[in-house]
């Protein structure tokens, strides 16, 4: 038991320590010392393919000098990274980074429009994209910077012979494809990039959340921020040079890009890369590859449980399973326990936190409790309003601070502001999520602050929806609001008015937003009403809304 900062006694694990001495190197390096420890071993794995560190860090100096040399990227400027999780987006990764560049990942279920804000507000000029993904890509960047687009076909990864069954857009041949410069021909030039400048300091990445207001905004991360959580990570989960990582949780994401693609380099690891999530590939890999670390959303637990046949598998290899961005259900822990063999590990974090703020302790892991306080982390429960410390077992916003911390929204330096409360001289970042700590200090989640959906770990910004929706003619007024699913935690919903004279149906709506939205932000439900509640001054009362929906859902 430790004393924090508000007088209460806290548990910490007593093998730990409190504090990090986080390197003073960048995300990059981590990749050249591994190739120097660890050349012959596997640093990706796709489906029979092994990737050794020694060819991993060739290609990534090969792209990395393509960038600097032909396409003319310079410290600081930023690379769009616009496909499924493969070999190449790890290459492409590393590659930007060795370029002294900016990692600018986004979702690959991103459509046109959203791919438009991307593209003109991180001012990129070079992006690296899917060949299934050049149409939306093109149809973004009208009036925007990009001039230099790197193809990549997944396929060129694969051997010829291996008994997985894969989606046709894996296995989709490669074309030549006018004003796209393939993947192969960037490797083949063989130039090398000059000695790296980047510090510590630098950005890495910008991320990009949903906007409560409807517009994105991107998370600028630090080479420093990411590795304080990196080397927390790999300590906290006892993770040993060699071990096998599930990299199946989207890359793009900061919580994949951890799990998946830091974590396994840090240590001389193997990511076992996975494009997208399917139960029986992921079990067959978790048997073959002997997986022993695996960050898997409580959504994907649930499906991979409900295999018939997974009885036949064995799970024996499997150390840890831990995920953040979504509640595990009790109900579930048991059976992850009882059929996996393997205690699920609770973790929580925001995209402006690199990933990493609270996490269960391995050795005693409280059920529906985020864990606590990560290394060198500071977390608080304050009164929304005023900003007092809540008492113990009290409700109120969680606010945090350590060295994990994102550098603020990037061109919008109000929404950072608006981020962070100073409490006492000291700065927080404000979660948005409603809480408590208990006795130990084990934090709990009990409600948001602020009005945000949570389907499936992904985070909704009802009003981003809402933007986009209204875009239809048919569309008089609209409320998104999240109601209760038992698969995704919560789905949407928009509740409507249709426009004088429209007919709007449920599935005209759903297919014209699909066209538009990254599939998740999609509403899954429609309810067409005459009237919308509002406030005296017109204001739409989106939580009578969510409570009705709510209580008409069973529990």
């Amino acid at each position: 038991m430790e004393t924090s900062v508000t007088g209460r006694r806290f548990y910490w694990p007593k093998d730990l320590p409190r504090q990090l001495a986080v390197p003073e190197t960048t995300i990059h390096d981590m990749l050249e010392v591994s190739r120097r420890r660890y050349a012959s071993s596997t640093a990706l794995h796709f489906f029979g393919t092994d990737i050794d560190y020694r060819r991993l860090h060739d290609e990534v100096e090969r792209l990395a000098g393509w960038l600097t040399r032909r396409a003319g990227v310079r410290r600081g400027d930023r690379v769009l990274l616009y496909l499924q999780n493969s070999p190449q987006w790890v290459v492409a990764y590393y590659a930007v980074l060795r370029a002294d560049a900016v990692v600018v990942a986004v979702n690959p279920m991103s459509r046109a429009a959203e791919l438009a804000h991307y593209l003109s507000d991180s001012g990129a000029r070079v992006a690296v994209c899917a060949q299934d993904l050049l149409p939306e890509l093109g149809a973004a960047s009208s009036g925007t910077d990009l001039s230099v687009i790197i193809g990549v076909v997944y396929r060129d990864y694969l051997l010829q012979s291996h008994d997985y069954t894969l989606p046709a857009w894996v296995l989709e041949p490669s074309r030549r494809c006018e004003g796209i410069v393939a993947w192969h021909d960037v490797l083949a030039a063989m130039e090398a990039p000059a000695a790296s400048l980047a510090t510590a300091d630098d950005p890495s990445g910008i991320v990009y959340t949903s906007g409560s207001t409807g517009r994105s905004k991107g998370c600028l991360l630090t080479h420093r921020a990411y590795m304080h959580n990196i080397v927390g990570q790999a300590l906290w989960h006892w993770v040993a040079p060699g071990t096998p990582v599930l990299g199946v949780a989207p890359m793009f994401h900061v919580s994949g890009l951890n799990h998946g693609v830091h974590l396994p380099v840090y240590v001389g690891g193997s990511s076992v890369v996975v494009p997208r999530w399917d139960r029986e590939i992921v079990a067959a890999l978790i048997e073959r590859r002997r997986i022993g670390h695996a960050s898997i959303p409580p959504t994907a637990l649930v499906d991979l449980l409900g295999m018939p046949d997974l009885p036949g598998f064995d799970f024996s290899s499997l150390r840890r399973l831990t995920s953040g961005g979504a509640a595990m259900p009790d109900a579930l822990a048991n059976r992850v326990e009882e059929t996996l063999g393997v205690t699920f590990i609770e973790a929580y974090g925001l995209t402006e936190t690199a990933a990493t703020t609270h996490l269960n302790p391995v050795v005693r892991p409280k059920r529906q409790s985020i864990g606590v306080p990560f290394f060198g982390t500071e977390a608080l429960v304050i009164d929304p309003d005023g900003g007092a410390y809540a008492g113990a077992g009290e409700s109120g916003e969680i606010v945090v601070r350590g060295p994990q911390l994102f550098s603020g929204y990037w061109n919008d330096p109000e929404a950072t502001r608006e981020a962070f409360i100073d409490i006492e001289g000291r700065r927080f970042l404000r979660t948005g999520d409603i809480g408590h700590v208990d006795d130990e200090g084990y934090f709990f989640l009990t409600d948001r602050a602020k009005r945000m959906i949570n389907a499936s770990g992904y985070k909704v910004w009802p009003a981003e929806v809402e933007k986009v929706l209204l875009q239809h003619p048919g569309v008089k007024e609209v409320c998104v609001i999240g109601v209760p699913d038992a698969y995704r935690g919560e789905s949407v919903q928009a509740v409507v008015i249709r426009a004088d004279g429209h007919a709007l149906t449920e599935q005209e709506l759903a297919e014209w937003a699909r066209a538009r939205m990254s599939a998740y932000k999609c509403p899954r439900s429609v309810q067409f009403v005459n009237a919308l509640p509002k406030s005296s001054v017109g204001k739409i009362l989106w939580r009578v809304l969510q409570d009705e929906a709510r209580r008409a859902t069973p529990s």
